[in-house]
């Protein structure tokens, strides 16, 4: 069966490199299922779960946007950051999550409402991976 080798980049280095039969993925423009044999493609993506298949295994990772790049034999990810869930530390997550729970209830400018938005939503996506 044919794989997909799948490289995911950080500003910090590298996160991963393996061979996996399938990837999932957010996009801006939605929800991307990629196989080996895809038709090139560069896609922005949003801060959500990225799902690895390899036989019935899943491997999840807490992306943070960036850009994916999808050529038939080969998957690279670029994100802003970029984590497994083992590296997650659940405690910082949940209080980042209040943090931004306050910003957002509190209705200060309109800058500070998008930084407490994106804030969230990068705590509770790596909150959902944690768990």
């Amino acid at each position: 069966m044919k794989t997909l080798t799948v490289s995911v980049v950080t500003p910090d280095g590298p996160i991963l490199e393996d061979s996996y039969d399938m990837v999932s993925c957010k996009a801006e423009n939605g929800e991307l299922g990629i196989l080996p044999g895809h038709i090139p493609l560069v896609a922005p993506l949003t801060i959500s779960a990225v799902r690895l298949k390899r036989g019935n295994d899943m491997e999840r990772l807490a992306v943070n946007g960036g850009f994916l790049e999808v050529r038939p034999d080969k998957v690279t990810i670029l994100a802003q950051s970029a984590e497994r869930p083992s590296d997650i530390n659940v405690d910082r997550a949940e209080r980042a999550k209040k943090r931004a729970e306050q910003r957002l209830q509190s209705k200060q400018d309109e800058i500070d409402f998008q930084r407490a938005e994106l804030a969230l939503k990068r705590a509770l996506n790596r909150l959902d991976i944690a768990r």
